[in-house]
Formats: C-alpha cells, structure tokens, sequence
C-alpha cells in the first residue's frame, strides 16, 4: 500500500558549468576575420574566418559560417558551417550542419541529415589547453590582474 519513494524518481537538475554556457555572440550579419581565443562560450551566427582556440563551448549556429585552419574548443555544437579541422572533447553535428574537414574528437555525434566530409580520428582525451600560445595565456592572465586590481579599488 505505502511505497517508499526513491531519490531517482525526483527529477535531475541539469548543471551547467561556466564553460558549458554562451557568453559572447557574433551576430547574423556579422563578419569578423581575426583570431578567437579565450574561455568561456561563445555562438557564431554571423560569418568569421581565422582560427578559433576556445577553452569552453563553441555553437556554430544555423546563419553560422566559419572558415579556420583549426577550431579547438572544448566542446564545439555545429549547426552552420565550418570549412577547417575541428578538435575537440565533445563533437555534434546538428541536422542542419556542415564540416567539411578533419575531426580529432573524445566524444562525437550527429542528427540525421549532419553532413561531414573529412576523416574522423577518435582519443582517449584531448588537451585544449595545449592549443593556447604561451602568449595568449599570458595576455589573458595580464587582463585577469587587472580585473582584479579594478574590484579592489
């Protein structure tokens, strides 16, 4: 008569780390030529062509288009169109995606209609990390100093 309720019928809240979230946007109508680096997330919509390091989520959306040499992030969502070598942790290509280059992936999957023509080439783990110049590191923790100097004023 009386059951004893168990934790996995509660609902699962789904966490969302910092670099699993979009933070930057280059819009539909947008074009940019240069190089993306950083942490965090960020969503092209818009057309961008140069090389792409991100430690945190790339998303290519639908209006998307990038042409790089590479594309490394930690996790990359393709919807657009990417003409450039990818690597990543986590891989997907959406139904309404494109890649036309190589892959270098842990974690990889697509929706029917996802086009891909390149070589798919599978690791056990792969470090984003070693795809940031020494430089861009440390210009990246300048700013971080400066930030923080900034909040203690």
């Amino acid at each position: 008569m009386f059951k004893r309720r168990t934790e996995s019928s509660t609902p699962q809240q789904v966490v969302i780390t910092p670099t699993e979230r979009v933070t930057s946007v280059l819009g539909p109508g947008i074009t940019w030529k240069g190089d993306l680096t950083g942490s965090g997330g960020v969503r092209i919509e818009g057309a961008f062509e140069g090389t792409v390091a991100i430690k945190g989520l790339v998303v290519i959306g639908q209006s998307g288009r990038v042409n790089t040499s590479t594309l490394s992030a930690n996790s990359v969502i393709v919807a657009g169109f990417v003409q450039g070598n990818i690597e990543a942790e986590k891989l997907e290509i959406r139904s309404t995606g494109h890649v036309w280059g190589d892959v270098k992936v842990v974690s990889f999957s697509t929706q029917e209609g996802a086009f891909l023509r390149g070589k798919v080439t599978m690791e056990e783990s792969i470090d984003i990390a070693e795809e940031f110049d020494a430089d861009e590191i440390e210009m990246a923790a300048e700013l971080d100093l400066d930030e923080d100097s900034e909040q203690e004023s």
